[in-house]
C-alpha cells in the first residue's frame, strides 16, 4: 500500500532517561497482553503524539525515515512491530489501516 495509518510509540531524546531496550520489550509485551496501545502511548512516549495516543495519521511512502517505513508498510493491519531504532531512538508501531 502507498499509506498506512500509524500509532507510534517513540522513545527518544528526552523520554524517560535510562530506557533500554529490555525494559521496552516489556512494554510491547503488556501491549500485546492486552494494554491499550494508546494508554501506553501517553504512558512512555515522548514524541508529540503522544497525546493523540500515539496516532501519526495518514503518511505516504518518503515521508518517514526509511527503517521506520520498511517496519510500518511491512505490518498488516492491526499488527504491532517489534521495537524498530532510528536515528531518532526506538520506535513500537502499530497499524491502523
Amino acid at each position: 500500500p502507498d499509506f498506512t495509518i500509524s500509532k507510534s510509540l517513540s522513545l527518544y531524546k528526552t523520554f524517560k532517561k535510562g530506557i533500554t531496550k529490555i525494559e521496552l520489550k516489556g512494554r510491547l509485551q503488556e501491549i500485546k497482553n492486552g494494554k491499550k496501545f494508546g494508554a501506553a502511548a501517553k504512558e512512555i512516549s515522548s514524541c508529540p503524539s503522544s497525546k493523540k495516543e500515539g496516532d501519526l495519521g495518514y503518511f505516504t511512502k518518503g515521508m518517514m525515515v526509511k527503517e521506520f517505513e520498511d517496519v510500518a508498510f511491512n505490518l498488516e493491519i492491526g499488527e504491532v512491530s517489534a521495537p524498530v531504532k532510528t536515528q531518532f531512538g526506538y520506535h513500537i508501531i502499530k497499524r491502523l489501516g
